[in-house]
Parts: C-alpha cells; sequence; structure tokens
C-alpha cells in the first residue's frame, strides 16, 4: 500500500489533526485538496501564496461538480 503525504491542520479552537492527502487538483484556476482521516472525507479550497491556507467547500452544487470533474478524471487516468 502506498504511503501518502501528510498535512496538520490547525482548527480555529487551536486543535491540530492529522490528515492524508489524497488528491490535489485544479479546477476553474482553483486548487483544491481531498483530506483523509479516519472516517473522514474532506474536500476543501486551497488558497494563500504557498498554499498555507484551506477552506470547505460549502455550495453542494460547486462541491458535486468538483468531485464529478475528479472522478472523470480518475476514471481517465487510474492510479497503479
Amino acid at each position: 500500500m502506498k504511503e501518502r503525504d501528510l498535512v496538520t491542520i490547525e482548527d480555529e479552537y487551536g486543535n491540530e489533526r492529522d490528515y492524508e492527502i489524497e488528491a490535489l487538483f485544479e479546477m476553474n484556476d482553483q486548487s483544491y485538496a481531498l483530506l483523509t482521516a479516519t472516517h473522514d472525507t474532506f474536500l476543501v479550497k486551497v488558497d494563500g501564496a504557498n498554499h498555507q491556507f484551506i477552506s470547505g467547500v460549502t455550495d453542494p452544487h460547486e462541491k458535486q461538480a468538483i468531485l464529478d470533474a475528479y472522478l472523470i478524471a480518475v476514471e481517465a487516468s487510474p492510479a497503479e
């Protein structure tokens, strides 16, 4: 099994949690990341000069469009 890169995220209360970076991708000039931890999976926007800030994708239509595009990309070029 391939080991994934980890990222530590600190929430607004100062709590830190480690997430695996499942995927990084671009859509409509915006960077996104798919993060996983235990049984949680999150789709986030990645912002900032060095990609140091993330925010949740709250619009359900935007989220679905991004996930649909991601699935199409994965199906077109599956990982080995």
